[in-house]
């Protein structure tokens, strides 16, 4: 399974967030860190502003910051939000399956016992888990 460059980039920058503390950063700060496109973190924070696991204030004294306790933010359930519930294959989607064998098909509970360890895995951490080597982290991130 591979994740979406969207999914990809909410990690990273919830990641960011929860280094920063309480310290507002930009877009562009963390686009810069990371190396992405500044239109794409845009649309990622834009998305996790209005989920509420990041603040955002405008302004000379804006920025952006971690909306959430980063021991609350479970990565099952960002992941399945950012991901959009997306179907792995076309089978698991009714209303696009055009695939003659899913009458009969195992591969499809197969794929289904797969994706449930996968999200049961990912819904036993949490963002904090991820950023518990702060001071390696941070100093990966710094500007060179």
């Amino acid at each position: 399974m591979m994740l979406t460059r969207f999914s990809d980039y909410a990690l990273r920058v919830l990641m960011y967030a929860a280094l920063q503390g309480d310290k507002p950063f930009s877009v562009n700060e963390a686009a810069s860190r990371y190396g992405l496109s500044k239109n794409h973190v845009a649309k990622v924070v834009n998305r996790l502003v209005r989920t509420g696991h990041l603040k955002a204030r405008r302004g000379r004294r804006g920025g952006v910051w971690l909306g959430r306790d980063p021991k609350t933010i479970h990565l099952g359930n960002l992941v399945r939000l950012t991901e959009n519930e997306s179907p792995l294959v076309e089978c698991f989607a009714a209303s696009s399956n055009r695939c003659r064998l899913t009458p009969a098909c195992r591969l499809k509970a197969a794929l289904a016992q797969a994706l449930d360890a996968f999200y049961s895995s990912l819904d036993r951490r949490t963002l904090a888990d991820l950023v518990d080597n702060h001071a390696v982290l941070t100093r990966l991130l710094e500007d060179e």
